[in-house]
């Protein structure tokens, strides 16, 4: 899992330098061998319970960049293609932040209350008002925006207070890998990419 991501952001020319941040110093010296950076992270930093607003903070202060991507590693699904758009996206506009969701027309309740539809009408889900989900398979923060809303005591993460973007990535590309169901489902959509390599299946009518 660990590889995968080293290897798409490796293969990006628009990407200057590949850093992992971890706190495992043999995965550090594996990670070197494969070309990428060891950034080595406070023990502190590498609780079950540290947010990606910490450790982004203290791996930003020590390098100095423009924006810094994270590809979290538990998204194995994520392609090349979307990676690349993702990275072309940030270098040509000048947002804060981007954060990738899914974007779905789905008739949606939030605490018992309807999103995006009227519960005395139905119309088909294509005419809905798509609702966006975070997905965390890839991020993008400015420095400067990081570190100052920071240091003054504001959430950076979700663009509070910048100017924020999102972009929407393929449903069968966002499984964050975090129980034994998301293991199952990425399987069965790797191994479907495997044995159909993208062609189409229709029933026969004849």
């Amino acid at each position: 899992m660990i590889r995968y991501p080293i290897e798409l952001s490796l293969e990006n020319r628009n990407i200057s330098e590949v850093w992992v941040n971890t706190e495992d110093d043999r995965l550090g010296r594996v990670i070197v061998k494969m070309g990428a950076r060891f950034h080595k992270r406070p023990a502190e930093l590498a609780a079950d319970t540290t947010t990606n607003r910490e450790f982004a903070y203290e791996f930003l202060k020590a390098h100095p960049c423009d924006y810094v991507i994270m590809i979290n590693p538990t998204s194995p699904l994520l392609r090349k293609e979307t990676f690349n758009q993702f990275v072309s996206y940030v270098r040509e506009n000048d947002f804060d932040v981007v954060l990738s969701v899914i974007s779905e027309k789905e008739e949606t309740f939030f605490r018992g209350q309807p999103l995006n539809f009227k519960q005395q009408e139905k119309i088909n889900s294509q005419f809905l008002e798509p609702v966006e989900k975070i997905v965390w398979a890839m991020t993008a923060w400015k420095r400067s925006y990081f570190l100052k809303m920071q240091e003054e005591g504001n959430n950076p993460i979700f663009g509070y207070m910048g100017n924020m973007a999102r972009f929407s990535i393929p449903k069968d590309e966002a499984c964050d890998l975090d129980t034994e169901e998301d293991w199952r489902i990425a399987e069965g959509i790797l191994k479907a990419r495997a044995e159909n390599q993208g062609e189409k299946r229709y029933l026969n009518l004849e």
